[in-house]
């Protein structure tokens, strides 16, 4: 490749540990979501719908409502946003023919088209690559506010989400109550005004698309069981309908507000570990004292209407009171932790599986795909919600020993090393030199100054 540009990567002695870190908890966080969407049917936020909603699996889904739902994916948007920043904060050398800017669209173009391959060809539908790379367009444009007004906007941006929720809440219940109404009065459709013929086609419609049908599951079954391009084939229309009105309707405005709001927390020091104890305490303590509350009240309100429809609409409105303040607390924990050095060799581990978050979030979706699908172990739809969880504690352990492992022989994880060599237009050394440190700080006090962004 050319030499067009004097631009270099973060070298280990220059990375931010503390966002590593985070980066790596969040990363395993994301595996404990999307687990439900990669393994069962219409599962993934009703326990009814497959992999059972009794005992265990009725416990696993409880725990991930109260503390992981939107928070994992709330953390890793935000240290996207603080690597807008860091990223920007290179310079390049006199005389370079590529501007910073340059590289940095150069950097999300191509994960653009990571994110589009993750998904249609890794076939991973809820795919985040492609839309941080687009927001990731917009948001830099905001680089430069201040923090103050970096949390006004993600605040506003929170609103915009909740004020959709809003408006879907209302359409909803009012076609529930007028399908309902003309079913209660007779069930001769010729008797039904052209507005209730609407109303039942749409709440049917719903009631399929949220509930699922036993012949939408046996189409489903059969499909997951067949090879590769088979599955592609059947995965494409739902990748783009995520990647066009889902992408617009709830990931544009979930990833914005968090990007801004990661932008303020890295520009005054949270993410890098520089507060006092006591400013985390009263992070984990205020975060958690609102954000829990709220999840506890909504998980409670959707188990005493035994998962109804309606119940879910009803507790997104207030969705993000329950989990930005939540994602604040879990953030506030994790800097407690770090800044107290204990279990060093576990937050070296979790650094290093940070440090390779992209790599080691596509080798979730390959892992996954081989376990679930047709042309693997065929084990789609056939284990309960919390045998799922045996296949993502021992991810987690398989990264958390190769990760430091890698890092010691090379500098970046496979595929980081392809997106950097692509976004700086030149191969990048992929060993790592005897006398390079391999080593990866994790207290608070080794805080260096710049570090290039998130999954790199």
């Amino acid at each position: 490749m050319s030499n067009s540009i004097s631009l270099q990567p973060t070298i280990p002695a220059e990375r931010i540990n503390s966002v590593d870190t985070i980066r790596g908890i969040s990363l395993f966080g994301i595996l404990l979501m999307n687990i439900v969407g990669m393994g069962l049917y219409k599962a993934y936020f009703d326990p009814t719908n497959s992999g059972g909603s009794t005992g265990w699996d009725l416990r696993v889904w409880w725990t991930n409502s109260m503390f992981f739902e939107g928070t994992m994916r709330g953390m890793f948007s935000m240290l996207f946003g603080a690597g807008i920043v860091l990223f920007m904060s290179k310079k390049a050398d006199a005389g370079s023919s590529v501007s910073v800017t340059d590289a940095f669209f150069r950097r999300l173009t191509w994960l653009l088209l990571f994110g589009v391959i993750h998904a249609y060809l890794l076939l991973w539908q809820g795919d985040i690559l492609y839309a941080y790379a687009l927001v990731g367009f917009i948001a830099f444009s905001f680089r430069n506010w201040k923090p103050s007004h970096l949390v006004i906007g993600a605040v506003f941006l929170c609103l915009v989400t909740t004020a959709l929720n809003v408006k879907d809440y209302f359409e909803i219940t009012k076609v529930e109550a007028t399908a309902t109404a003309a079913q209660a009065r007779t069930t001769d459709e010729k008797q039904w005004t052209k507005e209730e013929k609407k109303a039942v086609g749409q709440w049917e419609e719903e009631v399929a698309n949220k509930k699922g049908t036993k012949e939408g599951f046996e189409t489903q079954m059969a499909a997951m069981n067949k090879g590769y391009g088979s599955i592609v084939m059947h995965k494409a229309p739902l990748i783009q309908f995520m990647e066009t009105f889902i992408m617009y309707r709830y990931f544009f405005w979930d990833v914005f507000a968090m990007m801004l709001l990661g932008m303020a927390f890295f520009k005054n020091g949270i993410l890098k570990a520089a507060k006092s104890t006591r400013y985390y305490v009263l992070m984990v303590i205020g975060g958690y004292a609102v954000g829990l509350t709220t999840n506890y009240f909504e998980t409670k309100y959707i188990l005493d209407h035994q998962f109804s429809i309606l119940s879910f609409y009803t507790t997104d409105l207030t969705h993000e009171l329950g989990r930005v303040p939540t994602t604040i607390g879990h953030i506030g924990v994790i800097m407690l932790f770090i800044k107290s050095g204990t279990l060093k060799f576990l937050q070296r581990s979790l650094a290093a599986v940070g440090q390779m978050a992209f790599t080691n979030y596509i080798t979730h979706s390959i892992v996954c795909n081989f376990i679930f699908l047709g042309y693997g172990f065929a084990m789609w739809g056939k284990l309960h919600r919390h045998q799922l969880y045996y296949i993502v504690f021992s991810v987690w352990a398989f990264q958390l020993i190769v990760s430091p492992i890698w890092l010691r022989y090379f500098r970046f994880g496979p595929l980081e090393w392809a997106w950097r060599s692509l976004t700086y237009w030149q191969r990048q050394p992929m060993r790592r030199r005897r006398e390079e440190p391999a080593d990866i700080q994790t207290t608070a006090r080794a805080i260096p100054t710049v570090d290039t962004g998130l999954v790199e």
